[in-house]
């Protein structure tokens, strides 16, 4: 269990630059509002997340369809990461005025432990 949240947490490290990058893209660069940026940028982040989750944290466990591990994978720990940033996002750049990537850095944290536990009792749980 300790190796599979290490390279959980190695998957989330790179998540977490993919996600940075993502919002950086769509908020500098195509001037997107910072709400529909971050809703973008998690999704990017968990598109990514799900592939390496696949091949590196659960290679032994993937059994059946992808794509229904997919949609699991979308609608719990996708979801709760998604409403967690748009929240902390609305808190911390729309109320606090925080610096957008720094606040998504700090909102990105918020439900690591929660993310797991899902994926590992329920996504990607073996058949």
């Amino acid at each position: 269990m300790i190796g599979r949240w290490l390279k959980f947490n190695a998957v989330g490290g790179m998540g977490i630059g993919v996600q940075l990058a993502t919002l950086a893209i769509l908020k500098s660069l195509l001037h997107l509002d910072y709400l529909a940026a971050t809703a973008g940028a998690v999704e990017a982040a968990i598109l990514h997340n799900f592939f390496w989750h696949e091949r590196f944290t659960w290679p032994n466990q993937v059994r059946g369809l992808w794509t229904t591990r997919m949609l699991k994978f979308n609608l719990t720990t996708g979801a709760s990461s998604l409403a967690a940033n748009l929240v902390l996002m609305t808190l911390l750049v729309g109320n606090l005025h925080i610096q957008y990537l720094a606040a998504n850095f700090l909102a990105i944290g918020s439900g690591s432990l929660l993310n797991f536990v899902i994926s590992d009792r329920f996504v990607f749980r073996p058949g």
